[in-house]
């Protein structure tokens, strides 16, 4: 008896057996706690999911909406319609999403937002009472509050007039003016300016008594000497006569390229700089009436009607400056003259872009007739231009088997905004791809 009792005593006093009553008891938690692990990592997977499929579907409503395919009415519909063909969590039911658009109101952009609920079943968290688990999360894309100013500089040049180039490039010229102006909510999202190029620009000679023209070049080449022997400034003053300049009335209206480095800058011209002002040239293309006639420039508008008639208006003729075209075209996305660009008002975000076609390589400008000379200045034009956040878009139409353009790759803002046109039919779908990264989406959350 004494035994037995002794026995049981050391059994009363053994703690060698605790660790498994320890672990049973705390082994509830610990799989508890790693089963809803497992469990949220699903529950976020079909989350995350769930998120991109409303981002997309966010961003395919909105071009849908913005380009006219569908109406408000019917942005319910097809967002479901979008999002159970992109969404393909299979632990997840009971899915549902909601849409809701509000249309742009002064600076306010248009919204469409999304929001979604799913919810997975639970294989370890029901053991702690909890058999599913909901999730949720949301989309917004808005639009509307991106503003648009595009220049569109075009080449104008004498080989323009072959293979059909021309007609092409104005076709496609005015979709695009169409593709942007169903963007314009009202006046002033969407300004376009039109600048044909050839060898100088036009401004037309109604501004000969303009403060930003230089015109110590056509005085020294348009006059008269007191003697009829002399034909030149320089050959009549050598001789002690006298030369007397024509009354800058007569002026054709062109003008050549700036002193350099304003040939490479957007500076606002000013008097008391005259290497700032645009020398003016007397261009015979350029004299009103003339056939072929290098249309004027055509300062930001959004009269579509009129940016569509100066496009017809245009003639080939002269030789390729893209430079200049290009330095014309920034300048009439700036604020100080000669054309004062609308001011920018708050509340916008603003995208300066400016479309360069050119059908050939460079071959004279103020300065050389060296291609290379030329492509010189215009890069770096094209760095001083993107430096200020202009957007480059360049198109090269070959159809005559030229070098593709080195300048023109280089000048575009990345590899994508340079387009090489081998047939003038492609001229249409170049223009409209532009027209499309122009009105590109953003999503924000």
């Amino acid at each position: 008896m004494a035994k037995l009792s002794e026995t049981g005593l050391k059994f009363c006093k053994d703690r060698r057996g605790n660790i498994a009553v320890i672990f049973a008891l705390s082994a509830i938690p610990i799989i508890s706690f790693v089963g809803a692990a497992i469990d949220y990592t699903r529950a976020t997977a079909a989350r995350s999911s769930m998120q991109a499929a409303l981002d997309s579907t966010a961003l395919m409503l909105s071009k849908d909406l913005s380009t006219g395919t569908i109406s408000s009415s019917q942005i319910s519909t097809k967002a479901t319609a979008y999002f159970n063909a992109l969404y393909n969590n299979k632990d997840a039911f009971n899915v549902a999403i909601t849409a809701a658009y509000t249309a742009a109101t002064g600076a306010n952009a248009n919204k469409i937002e999304l929001a979604g609920t799913g919810v997975i079943t639970a294989d370890f968290m029901r053991i702690a009472g909890f058999p599913t688990l909901n999730f949720g999360t949301a989309s917004t894309t808005t639009w509307g509050n991106v503003r648009m100013r595009v220049s569109l500089v075009l080449d104008n040049t004498g080989s323009m007039a072959r293979d059909g180039k021309m007609p092409a490039m104005q076709s496609s010229a005015k979709d695009l003016v169409d593709q942007l102006s169903k963007l314009a909510i009202v006046n002033g999202d969407i300004y376009i300016s039109i600048v044909p190029f050839a060898k100088d620009v036009n401004m037309g000679a109604s501004n000969y008594n303009a403060s930003w023209i230089d015109w110590t070049d056509w005085d020294a080449a348009n006059g008269t000497c007191s003697s009829t022997s002399y034909r030149t400034q320089s050959s009549c003053e050598s001789r002690g006569k006298t030369w007397t300049p024509k009354n800058h009335n007569t002026w054709t209206g062109c003008l050549t390229d700036r002193d350099q480095n304003y040939d490479t800058l957007n500076t606002t011209p000013t008097a008391a700089n005259s290497s700032t002002l645009f020398p003016s040239e007397q261009y015979s293309y350029c004299a009103s009436g003339s056939s072929p006639y290098l249309e004027t420039v055509m300062p930001l508008s959004y009269d579509w009607a009129s940016l569509k008639s100066k496009i017809d208006a245009m003639e080939p003729t002269g030789n390729t400056n893209q430079g200049i075209g290009l330095a014309w075209g920034w300048q009439t996305l700036s604020a100080g003259a000669p054309f004062n660009a609308p001011a920018k008002e708050a509340g916008y975000l603003y995208k300066d872009a400016i479309v360069l076609l050119s059908d050939g390589l460079n071959t004279q400008n103020r300065w050389y007739s060296n291609a290379n000379q030329i492509d010189a200045r215009q890069k770096i034009l094209c760095d001083n231009a993107k430096a200020a956040k202009i957007t480059l878009y360049t198109i090269q139409v070959n159809t005559g088997g030229d070098p593709t353009s080195s300048v023109l790759q280089y000048c575009a803002s990345g590899a994508n905004n340079f387009y090489l046109v081998t047939s003038a039919s492609q001229t249409a779908s170049v223009f409209k791809d532009i027209a499309t990264k122009l009105s590109q989406l953003r999503v924000s959350k």
